[in-house]
C-alpha cells in the first residue's frame, strides 16, 4: 500500500466539487455545504442516494413525504437491501485483491497473526446462512437474535438475515441471562445464533450453560444455532455441543458449519426503503430496554454518509486500484459501533475486527492489530485512549503507525489530553475523527473532516444533513452558550419506532418529550446531552444533561469536572453526583479511584478542591471526596451516574439499576454501603 492510503483525498471537497457539476452548487467551504443540506434536507438526501449510487428496481415518488417527528417518511416507493449495498463490492475488490474483513483475536496477536476473508467469500457464505434461515422457516419480518462475539461469523449471519429481510439482533457474550432476556424476549426471536463462549484477557468465558438458560427464557425460539469458538479462540477447549435436551422436542440443534454446508444460495431480496434492518437497545440500566427499530434504507445512507464525510474513508478500490485503505474500530457486539465497524463495508472499504481485552496482554496490542492488519483508521472508545494516556503508552514507539492517518474516538468527550497525546505520542499530523451520536439514531450529530482545523477537546463540525443546534428551554438557538443537544429536523436513520410501542408513546416520551409539536412549531428531536457550539462552528459535548451539577443556579456538565480531576496523576477515573439529601441541600460528593500505591489522604483531597476551584469554579468544590475501587459503568463504558445519584438519594438498587446491564455490577456494593453508614438518618 500505500503512501497512497495515508494521503487520502479529502472526501466533503470531493463532494462540494461534484455538486458544482451535478447541481451547479456553488459551495465554497465545509459550512457552506453544511448549510445548504440543512436547508433542504430533501435536495441534500437526494444528493447522497445520486452519489452513492444506491440501487433500486422501483423509484421512489419524492425524497421526503412528511416531515414529523417522529414518523417521516423517506423515499417511499424504493426498495433496496443493506447486503446487496456490501456484496456490490466483490468483483472490483476480489480482482484488486482487497479483502473485506481482517480478523485476530486474542490467540492470533500471540501467534503475531490475522486472516482475511474475501468479498467473495463473504458473499457466499451469507447466502449459504441465508439459504439455511430460509429452510429453517425464517421469512421476512422474524426476528432472529445473536449472542455473539466479535467474529466473521456475526457479520456473515447479519448479512444473511439482512439479505432474507428477516431482522437481526445482536449482543454480546458478556452479557448475562437476565440481560440478554430483557432484550430477545421483547422480540420474541424464531432463531437464536450463539457461540459456546470466548476468550477474554486470557481467561475463557464458557457461556453454555448461559445459551441453554436463555433457550429456557425465550419461547418463542425453535432452533438455536451453535456457533463452536472456544477451541478457537485458544481456550484449550475442545469444540462441543450445547446439550438442549431439556428442551424436549420444542429446539433443534444446527452447527454453524451445516449452516454454510447447503448447496442452495440465496441473493439478497429488495426490500422497502423503511423496512426493518435491526433492533438495537438502550443501555437498559432502568427498566427494560428500549428495543430500537432502524431500517434498511435510512442505515444505508447515514452510514455512508458518515464513513465517507466524517471519517473521509475511501473504497477500498477506486477505478481499479487497490487504495490500502483499511477502517479499524474496537468494539464488542454490545454497542452501536460494531453496526458501525461492519457498516464501512457499504462503501466497500475492508473492516478490520478485534475480539479479546483490548490491552491484554498489554497496552500495546491494539496497536499491533492496527498495525498487523495495515489499518489507515484506528477508532475506540474514548476511554480507552485515556487508558493508554494514563498507561503513559506509545505507539509511535512500540509499533509502525506510518499507514495511520486517522484515530476515531466516541462514547463519551474525548479529554483535551487525550487529543494532545494522539500528536504527541502517535503522529504529529495525526487526524482526530471524534464523532458524537448514539444508538438511536444509528449515526453522528457532530464529527469531522479533514477540511477543518482540529481543537483540542473539540468536535470539528455538525454533520452534514443532521439540524444539531443547541437550545435553551424556549428553544432559543445558542452560540457560545451551553444548551441541550436538539436535532430540530428529522434523519433518514432516526428510529421507525420501537418494538411494541404500537402506539409511538414511549417513542415520543424517550425524545420529544421536551419540545414536543406545539402552538405551530413542529417537534424536535432532544438528545440529552449538553452542547456548546462555537463560533466557530465546532461543537463540545459536556455530558448527558440529565447528569448536570446545579450549584446555586449555575450549571456545568459532569464532564468538565471529569477533565480536571482525572488530569491528576494520581487519579485513575473519578465520579460525581449533585443531589440533595433531608437536611443537607445541594450535597455534591466526589469519588475517585486512584492508581495502585495512592492513598486519598487530606493533602491529596486538597489538590483536588484545588483543581477544581482553580480550572472550574469555586461553587464546584464537592462536599466530600471518597476513595473507591471502581466507578460502576455501562456495558459500552458509559459512567452510571444517575443510578448513583437515585441510590444515594434513597432508592433501593434493584429499581435503580439492572446489574446484567453493567460493565462491574459489583461497583455498586460500595455506594450501597456509604449510604447505609454516611447518608440514612440515624446512621453511625
Amino acid at each position: 500500500m500505500d503512501p497512497a492510503a495515508t494521503q487520502a483525498p479529502v472526501r466533503t471537497r470531493q463532494l462540494r466539487d461534484w455538486l458544482a457539476r451535478t447541481r451547479g452548487l456553488q459551495l465554497p467551504d465545509y459550512e457552506a455545504l453544511r448549510r445548504w443540506s440543512v436547508a433542504d434536507i430533501a435536495a441534500f438526501w437526494q444528493a447522497m442516494w445520486d452519489h452513492f449510487d444506491i440501487r433500486s428496481p422501483t423509484p421512489h415518488a419524492q425524497v421526503l413525504s412528511d416531515a414529523r417527528m417522529p414518523g417521516a417518511r423517506w423515499f417511499e416507493g424504493a426498495q433496496l437491501n443493506y447486503a446487496a449495498q456490501v456484496t456490490r463490492h466483490t468483483r472490483a475488490a476480489d480482482a484488486a485483491g482487497v479483502p473485506a474483513i481482517v480478523f485476530a483475536n486474542e490467540r492470533l496477536m500471540a501467534e503475531g497473526r490475522a486472516v482475511e476473508m474475501a468479498w467473495g467469500a463473504l458473499a457466499d457464505q451469507a447466502a449459504a446462512v441465508a439459504a439455511s434461515l430460509r429452510a429453517l422457516g425464517v421469512q421476512r419480518g422474524d426476528r432472529v437474535a445473536a449472542y455473539l462475539p466479535n467474529i466473521p461469523e456475526a457479520a456473515v449471519a447479519f448479512l444473511a438475515c439482512a439479505s432474507l429481510g428477516a431482522i437481526w439482533s445482536l449482543t454480546a457474550p458478556d452479557m448475562g441471562v437476565a440481560t440478554v432476556r430483557d432484550r430477545f424476549r421483547q422480540i420474541e426471536p424464531k432463531v437464536l445464533i450463539a457461540c459456546d463462549g470466548t476468550v477474554y484477557g486470557g481467561k475463557r468465558v464458557d457461556r453454555r450453560d448461559t445459551v441453554r438458560a436463555l433457550l429456557d427464557e425465550l419461547p418463542s425460539v425453535h432452533t438455536l444455532v451453535a456457533v463452536p469458538y472456544l477451541e478457537r479462540a485458544g481456550a484449550g477447549l475442545p469444540a462441543a455441543d450445547i446439550d438442549v435436551a431439556s428442551q424436549g422436542d420444542r429446539v433443534r440443534v444446527r452447527l454453524w458449519q451445516e449452516m454454510l454446508a447447503t448447496a442452495e444460495r440465496v441473493a439478497p431480496e429488495p426490500v422497502p426503503f423503511a423496512h426493518p434492518l435491526w433492533i438495537v437497545y438502550s443501555s437498559g440500566t432502568t427498566g427494560l430496554p428500549k428495543p430500537i427499530v432502524h431500517g434498511h434504507g435510512g442505515v444505508v445512507l447515514e452510514m455512508l454518509k458518515g464513513a465517507a464525510f466524517h471519517l473521509n474513508l475511501q473504497p477500498g478500490v477506486v477505478d481499479g486500484r487497490a487504495t490500502g485503505e483499511r477502517h479499524l474500530w474496537y468494539s464488542s457486539t454490545g454497542w452501536i459501533m460494531w453496526n458501525l465497524a461492519v457498516s464501512v463495508m457499504l462503501g466497500g472499504t475492508t473492516a478490520c475486527i478485534y475480539e479479546g481485552h483490548p490491552m491484554h496482554p498489554g497496552p500495546d496490542t491494539l496497536w499491533r492489530f492496527a498495525e498487523a492488519t495495515k489499518s489507515t483508521f484506528f477508532g475506540a472508545g474514548a476511554a480507552y485512549f485515556g487508558s493508554c494516556l494514563k498507561a503513559g503508552f506509545s505507539p509511535r514507539r512500540s509499533v509502525d503507525v506510518s499507514r495511520l492517518r486517522a484515530l476515531g474516538s466516541t462514547g463519551s468527550p474525548l479529554s483535551p489530553e487525550a487529543y494532545e497525546w494522539g500528536w504527541r505520542e502517535v503522529r504529529e499530523d495525526i487526524w482526530w475523527a471524534v464523532i458524537s451520536g448514539g444508538t438511536d439514531l444509528a449515526g453522528s450529530f457532530l464529527g469531522g473532516t479533514p477540511e477543518l482545523p482540529t481543537v483540542a477537546g473539540e468536535m470539528q463540525a455538525r454533520c452534514l444533513g443532521t439540524d444539531v443546534q443547541a437550545w435553551d428551554e424556549r428553544r432559543r438557538p445558542l452560540v457560545g452558550e451551553v444548551g441541550e443537544l436538539v436535532c430540530a429536523q428529522p434523519m433518514p436513520s432516526m428510529p421507525l419506532y420501537f418494538w411494541g410501542d404500537e402506539d409511538l408513546r414511549r417513542y415520543r416520551d424517550s425524545y420529544f418529550d421536551m419540545y414536543p409539536a406545539a402552538g405551530g412549531l413542529p417537534a424536535a428531536w432532544r438528545h440529552g446531552d449538553w452542547l456548546l457550539i462555537t463560533e466557530r462552528g465546532s461543537g463540545i459535548i459536556y455530558g448527558r444533561s440529565d447528569a448536570t451539577l446545579n450549584r446555586h443556579g449555575h450549571r456545568l456538565g459532569t464532564a468538565e469536572l471529569y477533565r480536571v480531576v482525572e488530569a491528576l496523576p494520581e487519579v485513575l477515573d473519578s465520579l460525581v453526583v449533585d443531589l440533595e439529601v433531608p437536611g443537607r441541600p445541594g450535597f455534591m460528593p466526589l469519588f475517585v479511584v486512584l492508581r495502585e500505591g495512592f492513598v486519598l489522604d487530606d493533602p491529596l483531597r486538597e489538590r483536588l478542591r484545588g483543581a477544581i476551584r482553580e480550572q472550574l469554579s469555586p461553587r464546584f468544590v464537592p462536599d466530600e471526596v471518597h476513595q473507591v475501587a471502581e466507578v460502576p459503568r455501562t456495558l459500552t463504558g458509559k459512567k452510571q451516574e444517575l443510578p448513583v445519584k437515585k441510590l444515594l438519594l434513597g432508592r433501593a438498587l434493584a429499581e435503580v439499576v439492572n446489574k446484567d446491564a453493567c460493565a462491574n455490577p459489583q461497583a455498586f456494593d460500595w455506594y450501597e454501603r456509604y449510604v447505609k453508614e454516611r447518608l440514612q438518618p440515624g446512621a453511625a
